[in-house]
């Protein structure tokens, strides 16, 4: 009897393990395929490039996120860093006519600062990762608002002095939006990350540092020194996302980057289960954000009213983290 119910549990475990492994993939297939019964043009080509744009600036912060877990971190500011370098870049066009790479440049060194006080905050005092970059949550989206005063940053729009500002975004900052080029950005970013977690020394010490800080301590690596590294890419990378976003919508509108941080959050974690790494990575995350950009796409299909969008999308992240912890645990 004994003898059974330990076949049956080795059984059992063996298929969630499996499930635990291919569940993703296997979920995005099935969405895929019910959709595509569902609706007249889900499975069309241009649904689908719709889908791969959708996700592409998500992708690209929920990467950024996933090189801050892969040290034990957790950057919760990658929402308001995308909306620093949002306001940042479009500001430089438009209210002081700069160039296309001054505009990126100061956007992206605007992020730099971001991640380096994250980092230092968390090194120095620290702080639990996720509550130190909740508070700088915050504060950097303050910094933003405080930034555009509050308003839109746009072309032809009214500035505090009566005049209306008349700098313009170049043709070429906007193409950064636009199909092919928003998804190449996007599969580059991805393709990247995963090299440097999976092929590089850092990547590879990084994990050490997620996995035993204290064991990697005693072996000698500068733990200090990758955790910052790792949340200035986070940073980084999360302002390439607000840098892309402000070409998308060729403005810099309030909190722009704020409603991607529960995505980008729910990619992360989705991706740790993908083909049963159990750890955060780049291919992972990019498989999880596929799996939100389809299940979203085809609600919307279904005509399903996009508040309750959010219901699914945090009743996924709650999956996700169901799955991850259990499988951690045993």
């Amino acid at each position: 009897m004994k003898t059974t119910d330990t076949g049956a549990a080795l059984k059992g475990f063996r298929l969630f393990d499996w499930l635990y492994k291919y569940g993703t993939l296997l979920t995005i297939v099935l969405l895929i395929v019910i959709f595509w019964a569902s609706t007249d043009h889900f499975f069309s080509n241009t649904n689908l490039i719709n889908i791969l744009r959708s996700i592409s600036i998500v992708t690209i912060i929920a990467t950024g996120l996933t090189v801050s877990l892969a040290v034990g971190g957790f950057d919760l500011s990658v929402g308001s860093t995308a909306s620093v370098a949002c306001a940042v870049v479009i500001s430089m066009f438009v209210w002081h006519g700069q160039p296309l790479g001054v505009g990126i440049a100061a956007a992206l060194m605007a992020c730099l600062v971001v991640g380096l006080v994250n980092a230092l905050l968390v090194t120095r005092f620290n702080i639990q990762d996720m509550l130190m970059t909740l508070a700088t949550m915050f504060v950097f989206q303050g910094l933003a608002l405080t930034y555009s005063r509050g308003a839109t940053i746009s072309e032809n729009m009214i500035l505090p002095s009566g005049d209306f500002a008349t700098g313009k975004i170049p043709q070429s900052f906007s193409l950064l939006g636009r199909v092919p080029w928003i998804i190449i950005i996007m599969l580059i970013v991805v393709l990247a990350v995963h090299l440097f977690l999976n092929y590089t020394k850092y990547g590879r010490y990084m994990y050490m540092i997620g996995g035993n800080p204290e064991a990697a301590k005693l072996s000698g690596i500068p733990v200090n020194r990758y955790r910052l590294l790792a949340y200035v890419i986070s940073a980084l990378l999360a302002g390439l996302g607000g840098i892309v976003l402000g070409a998308r919508v060729g403005s810099a509108e309030v909190n722009a980057g704020a409603p991607y941080l529960m995505e980008a959050v729910a990619a992360a974690f989705i991706g740790f289960s993908v083909l049963g790494s159990g750890k955060p990575n780049a291919l992972g995350t990019f498989a999880g954000a596929v799996l939100i950009g389809v299940l979203s796409n085809g609600l919307i299909m279904l005509s399903v009213p996009y508040y309750a969008m959010d219901i699914v999308k945090g009743g996924v992240l709650a999956a996700a983290l169901a799955i991850t912890y259990f499988r951690g645990r045993h």
